[in-house]
């Protein structure tokens, strides 16, 4: 564990602390409430800093002002300080004469440390070398912290720290507070782009008997009150085809995913997805419409449809390039066709690349383990792989012109997928023939899809043909603010137990 991490969970016998708790015991003896349960905050600190901009240095103003924010720094000059608040989105310069306040608030200030949370009653002017800021009339304090930050000139850079203390992160890093509101502008342009299509944002259950909708192995729990196992969520899909089913043509829900897999720069194992599907569309139609929402998407949450990431530019802008497995592996492959290749011949490619493989000998199989390993991480500006083999799409229809193959879309870019779309399966034979397959795979593929027969009635019942699409929320989020690592993107990242 990182130094910084140790400091940390170190704290308890840190002096500092109990200097803080002997301040906040003082407090209380001069009848001063530590922790009042209100604070009208009148002002923002970016709002008073924007009323500031065009005046000159040396202004004094008559803005009333009534704020909050956590002190960041504190400069005692005699019987005047200086001292800095932070808000959520901006920080600001504080000036205090002593002999201005009461004498209750002279007592409150001289006991608070960096840390604490106060209110600040007065007017704004701007110093003589032009730095906006608040003269102080009145002061409160609003919440007298124990436990001490960080060193402020230092900051947080230990991953661990960040990771584990996120609050600590956002105390000590604010500017780390403008990628988790950019991705919650993700979530809302999503939204807004599928809600004026004339979508319909639905839930479908967290807990569910039988899990269905991807190849994932999932977390399971047990259900006391009915004594029976049930799993998480690891996909909506199985949920929203029986509302395609049921009569709704365009359904849609974002929500979290969980998924017992492994954890690395673009893995965890709770993430959030969206799922949509409309009827009378198939894989054609939403390839357009998939790369309409991102360029929307981007627009609306950086301006542009060109983004950086990884130090390298990256265009979003449709139309983008459409290349199927097959292809993709002979130009990326060393020029490998394996469509010509029996099973056998792709199964030795495979032990060459990875020797201790010992999954499913399928010919389908076996072809995207070569495109993983070639293909997708050779992918910069997106790209839609196409044509996906039968054998590990168990929920896709047929291809129309090619037999072997299912019409199924994945979504590349910045060598991660970033999403799946089919066309969905609504023959109730074929469905039921390749859960079937699914099941028999299960002994040696533990990801392979159970039989799920509540779902296979609701195809039997029938659904029309339907374009279905699935996108990883961080993943365009990742792509959207720069950040290569997912830890980075969500506010609480899945992590080991400390100890």
């Amino acid at each position: 564990m990182m130094e910084e991490t140790k400091k940390v969970e170190e704290s308890q016998n840190n002096p500092l602390k109990q200097e803080k708790i002997i301040k906040l015991q003082k407090m209380r003896e001069l009848g001063i409430d530590p922790y009042p349960h209100n604070f009208d905050k009148v002002d923002s600190l970016k709002d008073l800093k924007e009323k500031l901009k065009d005046l000159e240095a040396g202004t004094v103003t008559e803005i009333k002002v009534q704020t909050a924010g956590r002190l960041m720094t504190k400069r005692p000059m005699g019987k005047a300080a200086f001292f800095n608040i932070q808000d959520e989105d901006d920080n600001m310069q504080v000036y205090l004469k002593t002999s201005e306040l009461s004498e209750i608030d002279q007592q409150a200030f001289s006991l608070i440390d960096i840390g604490d949370i106060v209110g600040v009653n007065g007017f704004l002017f701007k110093t003589r070398k032009g730095e906006p800021s608040i003269h102080t009339e009145s002061f409160k304090v609003l919440c007298k912290t124990t436990e001490p930050l960080p060193e402020k000139y230092h900051g947080v850079t230990d991953k661990e720290l960040r990771y584990r203390f996120r609050h600590l992160d956002l105390v000590m890093n604010p500017d780390i507070k403008k990628i988790f509101k950019m991705r919650s502008k993700v979530i809302s342009s999503m939204r807004n782009y599928l809600d004026n299509k004339s979508f319909l944002e639905v839930e479908t259950p967290v807990l569910q008997s039988i899990y269905g909708g991807a190849a994932a192995y999932p977390f399971s729990t047990h259900h006391r009150a009915l004594d029976m196992k049930l799993f998480l969520k690891i996909s909506p899909e199985l949920y929203l085809k029986r509302l395609i089913v049921g009569g709704f043509e365009k359904v849609y829900e974002i929500g979290k995913n969980f998924r017992n897999e492994g954890i690395d720069r673009t893995h965890n194992p709770e993430f959030t997805m969206l799922e949509y599907y409309e009827a009378y569309t198939d894989y054609n139609y939403q390839m357009t419409q998939f790369e309409d929402l991102i360029a929307y998407t981007a627009k609306e949450v950086t301006g542009s449809t060109t983004v950086m990431f990884d130090g390298k530019e990256l265009n979003l802008s449709p139309p983008w390039r459409r290349l199927t497995v097959y292809d993709a592996i002979k130009e990326y492959g060393e020029g490998l066709d394996v469509e010509a290749c029996s099973a056998d011949e792709l199964y030795e490619k495979v032990k060459s690349i990875d020797p201790g493989y010992k999954g499913a000998k399928t010919h389908g199989h076996l072809t995207m383990e070569i495109f993983d390993h070639f293909v997708e991480p050779k992918i910069w500006d997106p790209v839609f792989i196409t044509d996906f083999p039968k054998e590990i799409s168990p929920l896709t229809k047929s291809h129309r012109d090619k037999p072997n193959l299912v019409e199924r879309f994945e979504p590349l870019c910045a060598g991660m997928e970033i999403g799946n779309s089919y066309t969905e399966l609504n023959d109730p034979l074929d469905q039921k023939e390749r859960l079937e397959a699914q099941e028999a795979l299960r002994v040696i593929d533990e990801e392979a899809q159970p039989m799920d027969k509540d779902f296979i009635h609701a195809i039997e019942v029938g659904m029309p043909p339907t374009g279905g699409v699935g996108i990883g929320i961080e993943r365009i989020v990742m792509l959207l603010t720069g950040q290569s690592s997912i830890r980075d993107i969500l506010f609480f990242p899945t992590m080991r137990h400390k100890n």
